[in-house]
């Protein structure tokens, strides 16, 4: 037997009051992290865009052609990345910047701890390992190559692992340690391709294996 229309629309407001609520529900609920998303994405983009013109007049005030960098301003607009994209990739840039011009400048406290402080909490595994390099060449340039040393000790990911040992090889010749020095250089070539291999890396390890000759 068909249902009368009072039946069907009886159905209908039971239906509606079961379903109806939790679908206007979930539907506002999936607009609003549709719309929170893309809000968050033009966030992103926009902080971005803003740390890199920060960055790009940091580069102009720092690498100038006369090689008198602006310190001034260099430590206003690194010191500005920094407070505004703390933790950020280019604050760390910025870092690595700031330590670049304090090396210059002769201000190797300064330079160490800009570095340190990239090493502490890296962006990411280049940034660790380009501040834990300046960082050991800064510490073998106040005297302290033992501790360079250390800070260059353990395994590095295999992109780096050349140019750590080359810099290992560098501060074991400094203390006058030229068979692990010669291990360092060798462990760097092996690390390296064919053509890679060449050039100043060799003339070190020509220069150690004369000396033992």
């Amino acid at each position: 037997m068909s249902r009368t229309e009072d039946e069907e629309l009886a159905v209908i407001r039971d239906w509606w009051q079961r379903n109806g609520k939790p679908l206007l529900t979930g539907s506002a609920l999936a607009l609003v992290v549709v719309f929170g998303w893309q809000a968050w994405q033009k966030h992103q983009v926009a902080e971005a865009q803003g740390a890199s013109v920060l960055y790009q007049q940091l580069l102009e005030n720092s690498l100038v052609a006369d090689g008198q960098a602006d310190v001034g301003k260099v430590a206003e607009l690194a010191g500005k990345l920094k407070a505004d994209y703390a933790g950020s990739h280019y604050a760390q840039y910025a870092s690595l910047l700031l330590a670049k011009v304090a090396v210059e400048a002769g201000k190797l406290d300064d330079a160490r701890a800009e570095l340190q402080a990239v090493l502490d909490k890296p962006a990411d595994a280049t940034l660790g390992e380009l501040a834990r390099q300046r960082l050991a060449r800064v510490l073998a340039a106040q005297d302290k190559t033992e501790e360079a040393l250390k800070l260059l000790a353990g395994d590095a990911d295999q992109a780096f692992v050349a140019a750590r040992e080359e810099l290992k090889g560098d501060l074991l010749v400094k203390l006058e340690r030229s068979d692990e020095a010669l291990q360092a250089y060798e462990k760097a070539k092996a690390a390296l391709t064919a053509e890679a291999a060449v050039g100043g890396l060799q003339i070190k390890i020509d220069d150690l294996a004369k000396g033992d000759a």
